[in-house]
């Protein structure tokens, strides 16, 4: 397709979640290619990003996950390079990438999230488990893919899993636990499309069920009431504005058991595995994983 150009699909990088991100970009190469786009892998790990004009690469599909690929870093880089990319621009991507600065952005508008609080090495740990109650999940904040998350349900429990959350990030997160169910809602342009409801067999929707395990049960449609889901998609497409998106991303939220919303992150790179849940999202709404990548390859972000 002469009207894309040349299209690095920008893949792995040095970030925790290169293994993830080698898998979705396989697959948005192969669909790229199979809808006779001129793709091509690109690693930042193995190559400058001076060799994308050194190339001749008109527009860039970023399927990087973490920092430097999703963290408004590659994004800045590239509209000083004039480089056309698709997903979030420099700001969305720089605050959605981090947890506690995404939850401030929310709460400041009004929007419905679960009681946090930030850590530190001198944090009174009792006193907070005390005020967030247990069950409570302890997260690095600018990671993702769950790398780093504890769930902590033990009383005496949570300065260990500060201690692991402290070695992938000096931003650590305790949150209160809300057990109604963890949903998930792909924006794709202007469009929320239907929620998804996640059942993982583990404890919890960990790095090995999001990307490994086979026993993960995917809802789509989610099973909310017809109210419920519109009212979800709606505060989906809300959370994802007021943080800057555009493009495609993924809205992570949290019910309880009374139907209350709880938004927990956005993800601006999505996984595009054949796990992951913006495709699965996007069958439900009647387009193919091949036609989903040219739908996002459409719309790139110009600066």
């Amino acid at each position: 397709m002469k009207q894309y150009g040349k299209v690095a699909v920008m893949m792995g990088g040095g970030s925790a979640e290169r293994e993830v991100s080698l898998m979705s970009g396989a697959g948005v190469l192969s669909a790229l290619q199979s809808k006779g786009v001129d793709a091509h892998k690109f690693d930042p790990a193995e190559k400058p990003l001076s060799a994308l004009k050194e190339e001749g690469f008109d527009r860039v599909f970023i399927i990087l996950h973490g920092p430097f690929g999703e963290d408004g870093t590659l994004q800045g880089a590239l509209e000083t390079m004039g480089i056309p990319y698709t997903g979030c621009g420099v700001m969305a991507s720089a605050i959605c990438m981090d947890k506690w600065r995404t939850k401030l952005l929310w709460q400041g508008a009004g929007l419905p999230i679960p009681a946090f609080e930030l850590l530190d090495d001198s944090s009174d740990f009792a006193a907070v488990e005390a005020r967030l109650g247990l069950p409570l999940f302890v997260k690095p904040a600018t990671e993702g893919s769950s790398i780093g998350v504890t769930k902590v349900k033990s009383a005496g429990d949570l300065k260990a899993a500060y201690e692991e959350a402290r070695k992938y990030d000096k931003l650590v997160i305790a949150e209160r636990f809300i057990g109604g169910g963890e949903y998930t809602c792909s924006i794709i342009g202007d469009e929320a499309y239907p929620t998804i409801k996640i059942e993982p067999a583990t404890e919890f929707y960990d790095y090995q069920a999001k990307y490994f395990r086979d026993d993960t049960v995917y809802r789509c449609p989610s099973g909310l009431s017809e109210e419920l889901e519109q009212r979800a998609r709606d505060l989906a497409l809300t959370a994802f504005r007021v943080v800057g998106g555009n493009g495609w991303g993924r809205v992570d939220f949290l019910m309880d058991e009374a139907g209350g919303i709880y938004l927990l992150e956005v993800n601006t790179n999505p996984g595009m595995t054949s796990h992951s849940l913006v495709p699965m999202a996007a069958r439900v709404r009647g387009l193919s994983y091949e036609d989903l990548c040219l739908k996002v390859l459409d719309m790139v972000h110009v600066g």
